[in-house]
Parts: structure tokens; C-alpha cells; sequence
């Protein structure tokens, strides 16, 4: 059980980190394995192996396993625009020209395969509900714009959206889904696993994520078709001739046989990863519950599976800050903290954490994009944290949020430390 009055405040021995790799040995044994064989190239068991695995996980037919869950993401958007508007000119994108619906608080990798197919995003505020897509202001977006057929949303942290309610909200309006399942392998609605839901969905073995291959992704899909397309796409889009033969444009995307063996080996430990971030997290909400703080909300009939934990501080709890484009200043009060001061403090005693994804339309390339809430159409006025007028919920999330160090390795004293630092903060 937690005790503050236990805590010794001095730097950690061993750093407190944001999410690391947790290897186990048997990846090793399927590294090997592509070692003695030498299939040391894009064919090989490890990924028929990991493609099987990732279909049967993420409980859909088929799984395509790639370089990295950036290229899934492309492919996955390549394949919507086509089934959507047909096989464009080869100087044009599958989307060119039209609006895409994206989820607002991501990284950008999500939404960038947008772009990459001449599609224009439009960001979908998010709910204070799920820190995810908001269903209500998604159905105010096809109001505005009803010939949009595509929607883009990710899973924040590892805890799902109501991409059941959005997934019924695209079938509505006759629109496809991808789902960015990036950050979210292994967790579940109701029971069915995140990368089920979309038409189209990704999801990710980078480095820090739930279970690693140092990189690599797979695509998920329900249809043998599309799964065939994508892994010849992702080949260079190669024809079945003697020579190299190319009818369309092709990608270097598909994901190494060595890659493979690391993937291979995690999975049998995705479970045991998650528990051991549950754990984590459910101590920061213990140790937490009496300072003016929100952890990651979790939905009603979702298990997360705990990726990043992550917490908001209320509104009246808040000292002020301010950002710009890349610094940040706080002004130190009694009683109150912020973000900035927190993540400063964290880094002083040798932990590890990070400011909450600042939301698409607040950055410098997409800043001219629509952004839609409940109420229409929104415009980020400003970086700054001004009470009572943040203008947009992601916006306010990022300016009061942050992620804690959620290392699946993290000793339950090291954790115990990280909150007395965040008391102290307050104090």
C-alpha cells in the first residue's frame, strides 16, 4: 500500500521510464531461426507466423505484416480511397482532394497517410468521456459535410474510444472506418478486441509499444483481397511476370523475416504486459486519489490495456502556463501545479514522462484544417492555459494533461516515489 510519509526524495537509481522494451528470450530462438535458414529478407516463417498470430489476436481474417504501422496506416487509407473512388491516375492520390474525418488528439502518424493520398483532414474534437474521437461531434461533422465517406480515428494511450458508437455512426452515413490501433494491441469494447471494428485497421511493434520488434506493424482486414493487395503493394507492387514488371505505383513496406522472430517471440506476452501496466496504473490512481487529479478515463465496457498512464489536472488546481511552439513556462503557486512543472520536476529525479499528444489542429502544419466539435466548427485561439477559455476539449486535455513514467518494469517503489514527487508538486 502506498505511504507518502515512507518516500525518500532523491533521484532514482535506475531511471523511471516512459515505456520500454521488456524482451524475454524466446525472441532470440526466432531470430536465430531467420539467422540459419537465411531468410534474412521479407519472406519467410517468422512473418507467415506473425501475420496468423495477429489475425487470430486481433480477431479478424487476415493480417499483413509491415515495416511499420505508419506504412499499415498507408495502406490501409490506399485501400479505403480505392474501394471508395476507384484506381486513381498515377500522379494522383486514392483520396485527392477530399475530406478525410480524423481524430484530433493523436500522434500524426495517424492521419498523415491522409495526406500522403491528397485527402484533406478534417479533426473530430475529443470527448472528456474517452480522451478519444467525440461520437457526437463526428455525427455534427456529417451534417456539415455529408459526402464524406472516410473516417480516420485512433485509440488514445491504449484506452478505447466508443468506436462502437463510431463505427456506427460511419455505417449511417455510408462511410468506411480505419481504426489506428497502434497504441492499443490487446485491448477491448465489450469484449471485442481494438483492430476489429474498422473496415480497415493497424497496429504497431515500435519500440515502446506493448509488445516489440524494435519496429514493424500489420494491416487487418477482413477481406483475402485486400490482404493480397497490400502485401503486393507493400512489395513494390511487383506483377507476376518473369521480370520486374509494374502496372501501378509499389512501396518498400513490407516487414523483415528478423523483425518477425522479435514479434514472434513477444507475443506470447502481450497478456502478461498488460497486466503488469494495470497494475502500474491502478497504483498511480491509489496513490493520486486525493490530489486534484483525473487518470485516463476508462469507458464503460472497455478493458485498456494500460499502454500509457496519464493524468489531468483540474481546472482550478492549475497554476498558470504558457507554450509556444516549442518552450514552455509556468508561474510556480501554492496549493497549485501544472504540466510543465511536473514533467521538470520528474526529469530532475531521473523519471521519465511527456506531455499529453498536442491535438492536430493545433499544429503548425495543419493549423489552417477544420477542426469540428459538438457545437460545429472550432479555431484553437491560443497556446496559453486561460481558465474557463480553453476553446476546445483536446486543446484543454494537452494544456492540463501529461503521461507518467508507465514502464512495465517500474518497481512498485519507484512508482510510490514518482507520486510523493507529483505531492510534492502540489504542496
Amino acid at each position: 500500500m502506498f505511504s507518502l510519509e515512507k518516500i525518500a526524495f532523491k533521484p532514482f537509481t535506475q531511471k523511471a521510464f516512459l515505456a520500454t522494451p521488456t524482451m524475454h528470450g524466446e525472441e532470440l530462438d526466432y531470430i536465430r531461426l531467420a539467422y540459419d535458414t537465411n531468410w534474412m529478407s521479407t519472406v519467410g516463417e517468422n512473418i507467415n507466423e506473425v501475420e496468423r498470430i495477429a489475425a487470430e489476436k486481433a480477431e479478424v481474417g487476415y493480417a499483413v505484416g509491415l515495416a511499420c504501422c505508419t506504412a499499415a496506416l498507408h495502406l490501409c487509407v490506399k485501400l479505403a480511397g480505392e474501394r471508395l473512388y476507384g484506381k486513381p491516375a498515377i500522379s494522383h492520390g486514392a483520396l485527392e482532394g477530399r475530406r478525410v474525418f480524423c481524430s484530433d488528439m493523436t500522434f500524426d502518424a495517424t492521419l498523415n497517410p491522409v495526406v500522403y493520398e491528397g485527402g484533406i483532414p478534417v479533426f473530430i474534437d475529443t470527448e472528456a468521456d474517452s480522451w478519444n474521437m467525440d461520437p457526437i461531434a463526428l455525427e455534427k461533422a456529417f451534417t456539415l459535410y455529408p459526402e464524406v465517406k472516410l473516417v480516420v480515428m485512433a485509440h488514445l494511450y491504449g484506452f478505447p474510444a466508443k468506436v462502437d458508437e463510431i463505427k456506427r455512426i460511419c455505417e449511417k452515413h455510408g462511410a468506411l472506418l480505419i481504426e489506428d490501433a497502434a497504441e492499443a494491441m490487446g485491448a477491448t469494447v465489450n469484449g471485442k478486441q481494438c483492430g476489429s471494428f474498422g473496415d480497415y485497421a493497424a497496429i504497431s511493434y515500435n519500440g515502446n509499444k506493448i509488445i516489440t520488434g524494435s519496429a514493424g506493424g500489420c494491416l487487418l482486414t477482413n477481406s483475402l483481397e485486400d490482404a493480397n493487395r497490400a502485401r503486393k503493394w507493400a512489395t513494390q507492387a511487383r506483377e507476376n511476370a518473369a521480370w520486374y514488371q509494374h502496372e501501378e505505383v509499389g512501396y518498400n513496406y513490407r516487414m523483415s523475416n528478423v523483425v518477425a522472430g522479435v514479434v514472434r517471440g513477444q507475443y506470447p506476452h502481450l497478456e502478461e504486459h498488460i497486466a503488469q501496466k494495470k497494475a502500474v496504473y491502478q497504483r498511480y490512481c491509489e496513490g493520486l486519489r486525493d490530489l486534484p487529479v483525473t487518470m485516463n478515463p476508462i469507458v464503460d465496457g472497455t478493458e485498456p490495456n494500460y499502454w500509457l498512464s496519464a493524468l489531468i489536472i483540474d481546472e482550478d488546481a492549475m497554476c498558470a502556463q504558457l507554450r509556444d511552439d516549442s518552450r514552455a513556462l509556468y508561474y510556480p503557486k501554492a496549493g497549485k501545479s501544472c504540466p510543465t512543472e511536473i514533467l521538470e520536476v520528474l526529469a530532475k529525479y531521473n523519471a521519465e514522462g511527456r506531455p499529453i499528444w498536442k491535438p492536430m489542429h493545433m499544429q503548425p502544419m495543419y493549423r489552417l484544417h477544420e477542426c469540428i466539435g459538438r457545437e460545429g466548427s472550432l479555431r484553437c485561439r491560443t497556446n496559453a492555459y486561460i481558465a474557463g477559455g480553453v476553446p476546445d476539449v483536446g486543446a484543454d486535455i494537452f494544456q492540463r494533461g501529461l503521461c507518467l513514467p508507465s514502464d512495465n518494469k517500474l518497481t512498485e517503489e519507484q512508482v510510490d516515489g514518482i507520486i510523493a514527487l507529483i505531492h510534492a508538486c502540489f504542496a
